[in-house]
């Protein structure tokens, strides 16, 4: 089956705030699933790019870049601006951040310390910004900050997807 392409994913954001909690541990997971995916493995077959697309380094690294767009959405969230940052979809910080130079152990070092970051400021709002909303640039519909957590949560697993499918 073909994986649907992340531009192309629809979103419906009608789920209770209450589970925040579960979704938090999935955020808190993903360094340890980058962790299990890349154990054994050299720098040389994290590096490697086949069809042009992403190698694992450049997926992590991708992961990393991206977590400055989720704080500063959350950011936003909390100064009730109402449209959030659009995200760059040339992903020019990725092309050209060189993330295959660094070692994966750096990359997910990196990432983790972003992470804890995101969700810091997530476990910090109170009830009143956790219930407000802010408009998505593109995918045009309002988000509370419990759905940038699941919308970032979704981006995780959809890299960690990638991820799988380079080293087979």
């Amino acid at each position: 089956m073909e994986r649907t392409k992340w531009v192309e994913r629809t979103f419906n954001f009608d789920f209770p705030e209450g589970i925040l909690p579960s979704i938090l541990e999935r955020l808190k997971g993903t360094e340890l699933r980058m962790l299990n995916l890349t154990r054994g493995l050299s720098e040389a077959e994290m590096s490697v790019r086949r069809e042009e697309k992403w190698s694992v380094k450049e997926e992590i690294g991708h992961l990393v870049d991206l977590e400055d767009l989720h704080i500063s959405r959350l950011k936003e969230m909390i100064a009730r601006k109402p449209e959030l940052s659009a995200a760059d979809m040339s992903n020019k910080k990725t092309e050209e951040a060189n993330h295959n130079e660094m070692t994966t152990s750096a990359l997910i070092d990196a990432f983790s310390i972003k992470r804890k970051g995101f969700i810091d400021l997530l476990e910090s709002m109170d009830d009143d910004t956790q219930l407000s909303s802010s408009l998505h640039p593109r995918l045009q519909i309002q988000m509370r900050p419990i759905d940038v957590a699941f919308f970032t949560a979704e981006h995780d697993d959809h890299h960690l997807a990638s991820m799988r499918e380079i080293l087979g």
